[in-house]
């Protein structure tokens, strides 16, 4: 089994770089992202409308890196995750937790017991179809697999604490949007209520050994997150780091003219 070096680093207090990807569907995505520095890779489900097929693509092209392939599935169902896992996927990233219930359903779904109760196959893609003892392989796909719980609501931040509790669940990422928005003030991150949930996110985080996470748009932003104590970052996502390299492009070429 591979070893998650991403999980390895933000557990030894380091912060790990990576980042979306929403648009582009390609075989050699991943691989581009990853020759670019990113540590982690994380494949949208949520907004993408992209199929089970499409994602099986884009973990298999992107195992040949060092990065590390995560999936945010769409909701906290079993056959989402699972099957990402079996797919390959090393991370697991569910939107909208907001108890403790939810929270255990996560573990119970992605751990092979005794930990939880994800079915077990091997000799398949997330093995790289390789042979072994099967016991090493269940140890380590439950020491190794990254799950990440995000805290975007009004209820799960009034939860955090708990949620923070559970075993298993290793980083609390905060959905800036869409908290915000839950929060009654959208896209106000400077507002003091945003700011206050940051810090009790990552008070919770650092209170029950989890590491805080959040996906900045810049790298002032960049910088000012890990200030703040998150150590598990997505730089921005494919789609609009590629519209403003091409808009500064253009600006500065016509500025030329």
């Amino acid at each position: 089994m591979r070893t998650n070096q991403v999980k390895q680093a933000i557990q030894a207090g380091q912060v790990s770089l990576g980042t979306f990807i929403f648009e582009f569907s390609t075989t050699g995505i991943g691989r581009i992202a990853a020759e670019a520095g990113a540590e982690f890779l994380i494949f949208d489900m949520e907004h993408t409308g992209w199929s089970v097929e499409t994602i099986r693509m884009l973990i298999a092209s992107s195992r040949s890196t060092d990065a590390v392939p995560i999936v945010r599935v769409p909701a906290t169902q079993y056959h989402f995750m699972a099957r990402v896992l079996d797919m390959g996927a090393m991370g697991i990233m569910l939107p909208m937790v907001e108890s403790v219930e939810q929270a255990q359903l996560i573990v119970d779904s992605c751990k092979y017991p005794p930990m939880g109760r994800r079915g077990a196959a091997f000799t398949i893609s997330h093995d790289d179809y390789t042979g072994g003892d099967v016991a090493t392989k269940i140890r380590e796909a439950n020491e190794h697999t990254l799950l990440i719980a995000q805290i975007e609501t009004a209820r799960g931040l009034d939860e955090v604490e708990r949620i923070a509790q559970v075993d298993g669940i290793d980083v609390l990422w905060i959905g800036q949007y869409d908290l915000s928005s839950s929060l009654g003030i959208p896209g106000q991150f400077e507002h003091p209520d945003f700011v206050s949930a940051i810090g009790r996110v990552i008070a919770a985080a650092n209170a029950h050994g989890k590491v805080a996470g959040f996906m900045p748009l810049s790298v002032e932003e960049s910088r000012l997150r890990i200030n703040q104590g998150f150590r598990c970052l997505a730089y921005g996502g494919d789609l609009w780091l590629y519209q403003k390299t091409l808009a500064d492009g253009l600006k500065e070429i016509r500025a030329s003219i």
